[in-house]
């Protein structure tokens, strides 16, 4: 069974998968990926965000072991197709803080960009594709990946 690179927008259009398909999807998407793109992933903590990020970039040509970067916000990667940006913003307090670790020449540039908690940009997100986890309810072993 194939299935689709990203799921369509749909009330009850979503993927269930367990981890390693959730890293299988990732490094399909990893591969189809073409840059300048922004891809978001929402969910809860634990719900596979940093999992799906290693994925993509290891789908996108990634060699280096790529890192949650909780503590340093954003992690840059060299990637023979371009330059990949791995940002968690969940240790930020303000929009304002964007500025500090060079947000818009980021955001701006040709490179792949993947932003954990997205939503802590606020106005500030650009054009992206959008992707949110969230739990099965009562397998918590699968998850639930929107896309798109």
């Amino acid at each position: 069974m194939t299935r689709p690179l990203v799921p369509a927008l749909a009330a009850d259009s979503r993927l269930v998968l367990d981890e390693d398909e959730l890293r299988q999807w990732g490094i399909r998407f990893g591969q189809a990926a073409v840059a300048p793109l922004v891809v978001t992933l929402s969910g809860d903590l634990g719900a596979g965000k940093t999992t799906l990020a290693q994925a993509i970039c290891a789908g996108y040509g990634v060699s280096d072991a790529v890192t949650s970067p909780t503590y340093a916000l954003v992690q840059e990667y060299l990637s023979p197709r371009s330059v990949v940006y791995h940002i968690d913003l969940y240790r930020l307090e303000s929009e304002k803080q964007l500025t500090n670790i060079g947000w818009d020449e980021i955001v701006s540039g040709n490179g792949l960009v993947i932003i954990e908690w997205p939503e802590r940009a606020g106005e500030r997100l650009p054009p992206h594709v959008p992707i949110a986890l969230e739990y099965e309810p009562g397998d918590p072993t699968r998850r639930i990946l929107l896309a798109g």
